[in-house]
C-alpha cells in the first residue's frame, strides 16, 4: 500500500504540471455565455484579438503567463455556465475591429491550478489545420507570439482568395480587407506583421503581403500583367482603378510603380514608418531560377519558404540580387545618430564601415563603357576585365594519359562569391589617381600593369584574363589579381592606379550571415558539417528532395549572393536608354563596381590556386572552368577518385575539398571522356553542360 505522504507527492506533483484548457470550441462557448467580446477579452489578458480567435478555433494555445490566467477565467466561466450534455459549441467569426493597439505584457498573477470543470466537448474547427510538409517527427502546434510585439506574428503573410493570411510557424491571420488601401490599413493596424532591424543602428523591415490569384483578383487586379516588356518592367498603368484607388487614401507608389513587387507608402509620422510591401505570385513575382517551384506551392508551404528565407537573410524586397543589395545596406546602415556637442542635439551622422548615403563615382577604368565618367571624359585608357572563368583547354595539349580516362568529373564551389567576400577589405571612398606608384596588396583599388612576363603552365588557364589567355601588355587589375602574380614570385610594376584611402571589409556581416543562412539550410536537408566525404555525396545527390521547401530556400540564398553582387554593377535598362546619361542605379552608394570586381577577382585567383595546388599534388590538370565550377578527367566517377588525400584518410589543404561550406566543392556533374573531348573540340565548354539536360551555370550577374 502506498503510504499517504507518496500520493500527496503523486498529486503535488500533477498540479505542477501545464495547465489543461478546454477544447476550443468550449472556450468560445463560455466566452459568449458570459457576453464577452473577443476584443474585451484580448484587452483583459493584454493581447489582440487575432490570438484570441486562435485560441479558439485551435490554431494556437497560449503560453505563461496568459495560459494561468486564462485557465482561472475559463475555470471561474465553466462553473457559471455549465454546458447542456447534447450541447456542442461552435466559435462565431468575430468581426475584425478597425484597429487595435498591443501595449507592452505586464507579468500577469499567477493562477490557481484547479481541475477542468467544463465537460469535454468536441471541437468543431473553423477549417481544416494547415497542412505543413514534410515536417521530421511530430506535428507542431502553430506557436503564437513568435516574436515580441509588434512584430509577434512573424515578417510576412501569403494572402489568399479567402480572406486568409497564412504566415510563419503556421500561423493563420483573418484579413477582412477587400481593396488594397484596405489591406495596407490592415497590414500596419492589425496584422502583427514585420521585422526587427538587423542592426541596431538600421530600419525595422516593412511587412510583406504575398497575393495569390485569387487574392489579386479579390483587390481588384488583374490575375496577370500583359505586355511585351520583360517581367520586372511590367507595371500597372497609371490610369487602373486600383492605382487610382492607392492615391485617393492618400498612399503612394515608389518610382517603380505598382509591379510584381509593390512598395505602398506614406511619409513616416516621427520614428513609425509607414511602408508596406506586396509581391504578386501570378505576376512572377518568385521567379522560377531564384525560387524553383514555389510560385506554384500552396499559401501555407509559400509562407513558409519566405519566412525562412526572411527569418535567415532579410525580408524579401523584390528579387533575390535586389534582396542581396539591401542586406549589405541593412547590416551596415550608412548613418548612425550621434550627440551634436554645440546644441546637445542629435544629429544623423556617417557610420564608419559603411559607405555613407551619397553615392560615389568609380574611376574611368572600374566603370562601363556608357558611364558619364567615361562618355563625359572621353577615356580611352581600358577597363577592368575582372570576370568569372570562361575556359577550355586546348585539345592539343591534352596527354594520351588524359584521354584514355574513363570519366569527366564536375566540381562546382559552395558559393564561391561568398567564399571571397570573407574578410575582403575594399574602398570606401572616392578613388584618388597616382602616377607610378609601388604596388601595395593591402590597399584596395585599380592598377594599370603589365603582366604578360608572367610564364605559367598553359594547361592552367591564365589568372589574369577571365578567357584564361594570357594578357600581351598593360591592362587594368584589381588587387587581388596583381598581388597573385607578386604571390607567384613575379615583380610588379604598376604605372599607374586608382586607389582608396578609406577602406574597411565592408562585406563581413554580409557573408557572414549569408554563410549561417546557407549551412543550416543545407543541414536542415540532411547535408551536415559531420558527414565524411563519401556521405556528403550521398547526401548531397538527395538533398533536393528531402524537402522541396527547404530546397528552394536554398537556392535562393545561392541566388541572392551572386545576384547580390551583380547588382553592384547594375548596366542601364530600357530601351530608351542614351549613352552618356545617369541611370537610376548610380543614385545609389551601392552602386559600387569596384566591390563586384574585388569579389571576382578574388574568386578567381582563388580558383587558380586550387587548381595549381591540385597539379602539384596529383599531377591532374584541368579540362575546362566556367565560374566556379572544374572539370578534371577522371579514373572513376566520383570525385574521390582524384581529390588528393592524406595517409590518414584526411584531404589534403590546398586543393579541392569536398564540404558543404562555402569555398568548398560538391560534385557538379560526371559524363564520359570521349563527351568532353568531343565538346573541347567543338569550341565548347564541358563544364556549362555537364551537369545534363544542357545545364547553364549562373555566372554571376
Amino acid at each position: 500500500m502506498a503510504s499517504e505522504e507518496e500520493l500527496f507527492a503523486n498529486i503535488d506533483a500533477l498540479l505542477a504540471e501545464e495547465p489543461q484548457l478546454p477544447p476550443p470550441a468550449e472556450r468560445a462557448r463560455l466566452r459568449e455565455a458570459a457576453g464577452i467580446t473577443q476584443a474585451r477579452l484580448a484587452a483583459a489578458l493584454k493581447t489582440t484579438t487575432q490570438t484570441v480567435k486562435n485560441w479558439e478555433n485551435g490554431r494556437t494555445e497560449p503560453k505563461s503567463p496568459r495560459l494561468e490566467a486564462y485557465q482561472r477565467l475559463l475555470n471561474g466561466w465553466a462553473a457559471k455556465y455549465p454546458a447542456h450534455p447534447a450541447q456542442v459549441a461552435v466559435p462565431r467569426p468575430e468581426p475584425v475591429p478597425k484597429t487595435y493597439t498591443d501595449p507592452a505584457v505586464p507579468e500577469a498573477p499567477a493562477a490557481e491550478t484547479a481541475p477542468v470543470q467544463a465537460p469535454a466537448v468536441p471541437a468543431v474547427p473553423k477549417r481544416p489545420a494547415t497542412r505543413r510538409p514534410a515536417a521530421r517527427g511530430p506535428r507542431k502546434r502553430v506557436v503564437p507570439n513568435i516574436a515580441a510585439p509588434p512584430y509577434q506574428h512573424g515578417p510576412l503573410a501569403v494572402l489568399d482568395g479567402d480572406g486568409q493570411a497564412y504566415g510563419v510557424e503556421g500561423i493563420i491571420l483573418d484579413c477582412p480587407a477587400t481593396t488594397v488601401p484596405e489591406l495596407v490599413e490592415w497590414t500596419l493596424r492589425e496584422s502583427g506583421l514585420g521585422a526587427p532591424k538587423l542592426n541596431r543602428y538600421g530600419k525595422d523591415s516593412d511587412p510583406l503581403i504575398v497575393l495569390t490569384a485569387a487574392a489579386a483578383v479579390k483587390l481588384g487586379l488583374p490575375e496577370r500583367l500583359e505586355g511585351h516588356e520583360q517581367r520586372r518592367s511590367l507595371r500597372l498603368p497609371e490610369d487602373h482603378p486600383v492605382v487610382k484607388q492607392v492615391a485617393r487614401a492618400k498612399w503612394q507608389l515608389t518610382q517603380r510603380g505598382f509591379g510584381p513587387w509593390a512598395r505602398i507608402y506614406r511619409k513616416a509620422q516621427g520614428r513609425e514608418r509607414q511602408c508596406v510591401q506586396l509581391a504578386i505570385l501570378s505576376w512572377d513575382a518568385l521567379d522560377e531560377r531564384s525560387w524553383p517551384g514555389v510560385a506554384e506551392m500552396k499559401p501555407a508551404d509559400v509562407a513558409r519558404v519566405l519566412g525562412v528565407y526572411a527569418q535567415r537573410v532579410i525580408t524579401p524586397r523584390g528579387s533575390t540580387a535586389v534582396s542581396g543589395l539591401e542586406l549589405m545596406t541593412a547590416l551596415r546602415p550608412p548613418t548612425k545618430p550621434e550627440r551634436d556637442e554645440a546644441t546637445g542635439n542629435w544629429v544623423s551622422a556617417y557610420n564608419p564601415g559603411s559607405l555613407g548615403t551619397e553615392p560615389v563615382d568609380p574611376a574611368p577604368p572600374e566603370a562601363t563603357p556608357e558611364h558619364p565618367v567615361v562618355v563625359n571624359s572621353g577615356w580611352t585608357g581600358g577597363f577592368l576585365d575582372e570576370e568569372a572563368y570562361q575556359w577550355v583547354r586546348s585539345v592539343d595539349l591534352l596527354t594520351d594519359e588524359e584521354c584514355v580516362l574513363p570519366f569527366a568529373v564536375g566540381l562546382d564551389l559552395n558559393t564561391a562569391f561568398l567564399a571571397a567576400a570573407a574578410r575582403l577589405v575594399v574602398g570606401l571612398s572616392a578613388p584618388d589617381h597616382f602616377r607610378a606608384p609601388a604596388f601595395n596588396p593591402k590597399v584596395p583599388g585599380s592598377w594599370l600593369v603589365d603582366l604578360s612576363h608572367v610564364e605559367l603552365d598553359p594547361r592552367l588557364p591564365s589568372p589574369f584574363t577571365p578567357t584564361g589567355v594570357p594578357p600581351t601588355g598593360p591592362a587594368w587589375y584589381q588587387t587581388h589579381t596583381v598581388a597573385y602574380a607578386q604571390e607567384l614570385g613575379y615583380n610588379v610594376q604598376p604605372l599607374e592606379a586608382y586607389l582608396r584611402r578609406e577602406t574597411g571589409a565592408y562585406l563581413d556581416p554580409w557573408h557572414d550571415r549569408l554563410k549561417t543562412a546557407y549551412v543550416d539550410t543545407l543541414a536542415d536537408l540532411g547535408v551536415t558539417r559531420d558527414l565524411d566525404d563519401r556521405a556528403f555525396l550521398t547526401a548531397m545527390e538527395r538533398h533536393k528532395d528531402v524537402d522541396p521547401a527547404m530546397a528552394a530556400v536554398l537556392a535562393a540564398i545561392k541566388a541572392t549572393v551572386k545576384g547580390g553582387v551583380g547588382k553592384l554593377r547594375e548596366r542601364p535598362q530600357g530601351k530608351s536608354y542614351k549613352e552618356g546619361e545617369r541611370w537610376p542605379a548610380l543614385q545609389r552608394p551601392t552602386w559600387r563596381p569596384d566591390i563586384r570586381a574585388a569579389v571576382i577577382s578574388k574568386a578567381r585567383v582563388n580558383m587558380h590556386r586550387k587548381m595549381t595546388n591540385m597539379a602539384k599534388m596529383t599531377g591532374l590538370y584541368p579540362l575546362a572552368v566556367l565560374s566556379d565550377c572544374v572539370v578534371y578527367p577522371s579514373p572513376g566517377d566520383s570525385p574521390l577518385g582524384f581529390l588528393p588525400y592524406a595517409a590518414s584518410g584526411k584531404p589534403q589543404p590546398g586543393g579541392f575539398r569536398l564540404g558543404p561550406t562555402p569555398g568548398l566543392a560538391k560534385l557538379e556533374g560526371v559524363q564520359s571522356m570521349l563527351w568532353a573531348v568531343d565538346l573541347m573540340e567543338k569550341g565548347l565548354n564541358p563544364a556549362r553542360h555537364i551537369k545534363g539536360g544542357d545545364a547553364v551555370l549562373d555566372e554571376g550577374e
